[in-house]
């Protein structure tokens, strides 16, 4: 192991990566020990926090909007800062890890926005988490290029007025990076992320005319937000970038952050920049939050629960209402389909539902959308180009029409659908498969035809856990329980055994995937997250 000039508080206790210095500088680290050291204990404030609410949800099986935060809501003097000349059109966004030929094809999509991810889609090897950052420190001073070493094909950057702004996604506040260590401590993975970020382009981007700007995931309350603001404040006082050069929008993936909308744009004001509708994690906290609720709470197949189930239309109206309320930017879902180059048939179908979804967003007022993959971009530019023409938002659409009460956010039951065999299946399918690339080191992952990330993975195994949970009898009059779920994974195994071959099978980590998706499917102390017992099985 290695450590840097022993000047630096941080211990970094991994392998050296080739050009790992240009990152982890001296300054950069102290930095990142600056923020550990001031936040870190607030941040195990909130996590604590996180868990007594999660009890309190246990024995209420309610959720409502805060009492003590009303004059916040009745308040309508307040908005967020203007938003930056670089953020003021979003109307596609294109998401995707930060590899280095990922780096050049979102910046060359066609999207105005790049979400540049260290989260969800991106596995936290320690490679992943350093090659990353300085892939974006080469995009920003145009030394990136890339060559396919299976195609040949080459990759460079197009003009620079031709390129997405990016913004940036940290882990979120429950994960740790065990690879630097302050005062014997692991540092947390959100202020890593950051901090080196931070650190190495606030100015640079602000001579490009642009910002830091973040994407900030899995947050559940105003508090945690808060403290985010708190982190920005200390940043740009700490490098000497004016206050309000970052920007920030806040993924509204928690069951209880829908019910603090206008509390974390509040918290946020003056570096808000929007709220996004983020599917997937949306649906693991209900599941997570409500997994004790009764039949009520119980949802059916991940691709049965659509956009336009009541219980989701509620919380993307009041997301709309509540950002342009405020002045912010409302940014829709995911299109998560990968075009096939083999089956034109297949792409059609799937090019239709993705034009309605857009069309959906568009017309109830999204300022923007986001889309998996470069092919997808024109779709739903088309989609937003028809309602915006040459406006850059739609903030002025208030949505005052929309009226979403507290209970409507979590009326489950108002879907008419109900868990089926197949949807188990796909479940652990989807489970096992996006498990094995993860710890292979990737994090988005195509899977028939969809981009998966951490996400999908956490609601299938979420599913799983639920349905036995509740004693779920399927349409063909078999009861989920933990038996078939492992009879239903042996099967899977043995199928990918018979795809891939023998020899590719032996060479990957199934049978680890296998029995990570069961132990976090099928423990009856279930898991806040997937990725916390799949961290410490990641090698790298």
């Amino acid at each position: 192991m290695s450590a840097p000039a022993p000047s630096s508080p941080v211990i970094v206790d991994a392998e050296p990566l080739p050009r790992r210095d240009e990152v982890l500088t001296a300054e950069a680290l102290a930095f990142v020990a600056e923020l550990h050291r001031r936040f870190t204990p607030r941040r195990a404030g909130l996590l604590a926090r996180r868990a007594e609410r999660r009890a309190e949800i246990a024995r209420t099986s309610t959720l409502d909007f805060l009492p003590e935060t009303a004059a916040i809501r009745a308040d309508d003097s307040w908005k967020v800062a203007p938003s930056p000349a670089a953020l003021n059109d979003r109307r596609v966004e294109i998401t995707g890890p930060t590899d280095r030929k990922m780096t050049i094809n979102a910046l060359n999509s066609g999207a105005r926005i790049w979400l540049a991810d260290f989260e969800d889609a991106s596995a936290p090897t320690w490679e992943n988490v350093v090659t990353g950052q300085l892939n974006l420190i080469d995009a920003y001073t145009r030394a990136i290029d890339f060559t396919d070493p299976d195609s040949g094909k080459s990759y460079a950057l197009k003009a620079e007025d031709e390129l997405a702004t990016v913004v940036m996604r940290p882990r979120g506040w429950h994960l740790n990076e065990r690879h630097l260590l302050v005062d014997g401590e692991q540092v947390p993975g959100a202020f890593v992320d950051f901090g080196l970020y931070f650190f190495h382009n606030a100015r640079r981007l602000l001579d490009l005319g642009k910002g830091p700007y973040f994407y900030l995931p899995k947050t559940e309350s105003h508090l945690e937000a808060r403290l985010w603001n708190d982190v920005f404040v200390f940043a740009q006082d700490y490098v000497g970038v004016p206050q309000g050069t970052v920007r920030a929008t806040v993924l509204i993936e928690t069951i209880t952050a829908a019910y603090e909308m206008e509390e974390i744009l509040y918290e946020l004001r003056d570096h808000a920049s929007g709220l996004n509708a983020g599917r997937w994690d949306y649906l693991f906290s209900i599941v997570k939050n409500f997994r004790d609720g009764g039949p009520k709470f119980v949802l059916p197949d991940r691709n049965a629960v659509t956009m336009t189930a009541p219980f989701m239309r509620a919380y993307t109206e009041l997301l709309v209402r509540t950002c342009h309320k405020r002045g912010a930017h409302a940014i829709g879902g995911m299109a998560a389909f990968i075009p096939s180059r083999r089956d034109e048939a297949v792409n059609k179908v799937a090019f239709e539902k993705v034009k309605a979804d857009k069309d959906r967003e568009a017309g109830d007022g999204f300022d923007g959308s986001w889309v998996a993959h470069p092919d997808l971009v024109p779709i739903a530019m088309a989609s937003f180009d028809a309602v915006l023409g040459d406006k850059p938002n739609q903030k002025d659409r208030l949505r005052e029409d929309v009226d979403v009460k507290a209970a409507d956010l979590i009326a489950v039951d108002s879907l008419h659908a109900k868990p089926t065999y197949p949807g188990l299946v796909n479940a652990v399918q989807v489970g096992i498969r996006y498990i094995e690339a993860w710890l292979r080191g990737l994090g988005a992952v195509a899977i028939f035809n969809l981009m998966e990330d951490a996400a999908t993975a956490e609601i299938s195994r979420s599913q799983i856990w639920q349905w036995i949970n509740a004693g779920v009898e399927f349409e063909n009059g078999e009861k989920a329980t933990p038996e078939l779920a492992r009879k239903v994974a042996a099967e899977e195994l043995e199928n990918i055994r018979a795809e891939i071959g023998a020899d590719a099978f032996a060479a990957g980590h199934w049978q680890q995937a296998h029995d990570l998706l069961l132990e976090v499917a099928l423990d009856d102390d279930y898991a806040d997250f997937l990725t916390l017992p799949a961290y410490e099985q990641l090698k790298g």
